[in-house]
């Protein structure tokens, strides 16, 4: 589903007529011109995707000296009603990821962690069998929201939102309001049923911090720090840290890495995460990227550096990044953790030994980046003043490359797969960090050499795996299954076509 909700563009069309003078003519066929100001939005969508797109050669409209000339190139343009169906059309079949905006100013906010709209409730959405009546659940809540002074709950569950039953047509738009009320339901057995209790939920400007739960657990002599981390948000870079820095001072054993509802974010944080966990690998290699056939050759060429991507000792804001130098992680997944995610886990199954306990993951390997209506793509000059198209707002961020760990993995479509499969049980969620909840146990079972227990747990299987998938609170989000690339080497050509 391309997740955009835009205004539509009209398109002029002028016409020339023939002129009569005292000489008798044959009347001149009229010729249909689209006044190229008026496809300012598709031409910018054009050049961008015919650039740097990753998949570029698998739309055979996007090769270079495809159109005979100008005039065909923006006639073809102008045949889209609207600048979301023509980048839907240049997209690769196969390609899920790829997403446009029509305000770059609230997604350079929200990318960069900066202020958006939440009542604090973070859920996920399913199907009920044989219909169109959807269901949800609350993973977690949000420290000091709405949602938290309401007291919902994790394990709360809902079908209807002011007073209507959630289904396929309605639920965006249910949820999508800044106020809304909320009935509370329950599951008994394997029935979800309404109760009396309905709370009042506001949505509120605020930012999410992604480091919900630190802390560390004293089992069978076993120091185990668990960090439960669901968005590699950068301005969050520091509290990052900062928990690593505890989690150090603490000198706990082992580590238990909860990215089970992280979707992704920002590239330059995962691997500022993966250095944070590791450390003696300073300026070795994580990651390999990879281009379009174009730009893979010409960052070859001119900026080779850039196609490897190191373990590093700083964050981005120059801080001292604090190391546990482990050999060993603990990772929780569900097929949520996606991106970003993935990117972690990837880079670092090339070093140490990463034991993966819970689903498989989404299978995201590949990264995207924001290309603006300006000569170079970018939002500002070198100087950094703000030199875009001022007539309008729209921004892409298409994929522009894939990634693969110093081994060469990559292409992992159907996720990463773990090393122990559970669960979480939906009739007993439980509480997120407690030793009992389903993933974090089975993980202490692995780390203590529980093996019986360990391999118990593969026998638990989520409640909604009987159930389609839908969504969860942070689809509608820019960052939502992205690993997003947030600095290119300048870019190839900087004309338009």
């Amino acid at each position: 589903m391309k997740k955009l909700f835009l205004p539509l563009f009209l398109f002029g069309i002028f016409f020339t007529s023939c002129s009569e003078d005292e000489v008798t003519k044959e009347p001149e066929e009229k010729v249909v011109e689209t006044p190229e100001e008026n496809l300012e939005v598709e031409q910018f969508i054009y050049r961008g995707m015919n650039d740097i797109y990753l998949y570029k050669s698998e739309v055979p409209v996007l090769a270079d000296g495809y159109f005979s000339s100008n005039t065909a190139k923006n006639e073809f343009l102008a045949d889209f009603e609207t600048p979301e169906d023509l980048f839907e059309a240049l997209q690769a079949s196969h390609d899920r990821f790829s997403f446009m905006t029509n305000d770059y100013v609230a997604l350079t906010n929200q990318l960069q962690g900066g202020v958006s709209k939440s009542n604090g409730m973070d859920y996920q959405l399913h199907l009920f069998s044989g219909s169109e009546n959807i269901f949800g659940y609350v993973r977690y809540v949000v420290p000091g929201t709405s949602a938290e002074e309401a007291g919902v709950e994790r394990g709360d569950f809902f079908t209807e939102i002011d007073g209507q039953k959630l289904n396929l047509d309605n639920y965006q738009d249910l949820l999508g309001k800044d106020t809304y009320s909320l009935r509370i339901a329950v599951l008994e057995g394997s029935t979800i049923k309404d109760t009396e209790e309905v709370v009042e939920l506001v949505s509120v400007e605020a930012s999410e911090n992604p480091v919900l739960i630190s802390k560390v657990l004293e089992v069978e002599g076993n120091r185990i720090g668990y960090l439960m981390y669901n968005s590699f948000t950068p301005s969050f870079d520091g509290q990052l840290n900062a928990a690593f820095a505890e989690l150090k001072s603490q000198n706990i054993t082992h580590l238990v890495l909860d990215l089970r509802y992280n979707s992704g974010g920002n590239g330059e944080t995962a691997k500022d995460l993966a250095s944070m966990i590791t450390g003696q690998f300073n300026g070795e290699i994580m990651m390999k990227y990879q281009f379009n056939e174009d730009y893979q050759a010409y960052y070859q060429a001119n900026y080779p550096e850039y196609l490897v991507q190191r373990f590093n000792d700083v964050v981005r804001t120059g801080e001292k990044i604090n190391s546990l130098n482990l050999n060993e992680v603990y990772v929780l997944t569900t097929k949520r953790s996606a991106s970003a995610s993935e990117f972690v886990i990837n880079g670092l199954n090339a070093y140490i030994d990463v034991v993966q306990i819970g689903d498989y993951t989404s299978g995201k390997f590949q990264g995207s980046y924001t290309l603006h209506d300006s000569p170079n793509f970018s939002l500002t000059d070198e100087n950094g003043n703000t030199h875009v198209n001022p007539n309008h707002k729209y921004a892409i961020q298409p994929l522009v490359l894939k990634y693969a760990n110093k081994n060469g993995v990559s292409d992992f479509h159907d996720g990463l797969a773990p090393d122990i499969t559970v669960g979480e049980d939906l009739a007993n969620l439980g509480v997120l960090g407690d030793p009992s909840e389903t993933l974090l146990k089975a993980a202490i079972d692995a780390i203590t050499g529980n093996l019986q227990e360990a391999a118990a747990s593969t026998q638990k299987r989520m409640l909604s795996g009987n159930f389609k998938f839908v969504g969860e609170g942070k689809m509608f989000a820019p960052g939502y299954q992205k690993l997003i690339i947030d600095d290119l080497p300048p870019m190839k050509r900087a004309e338009q076509k």
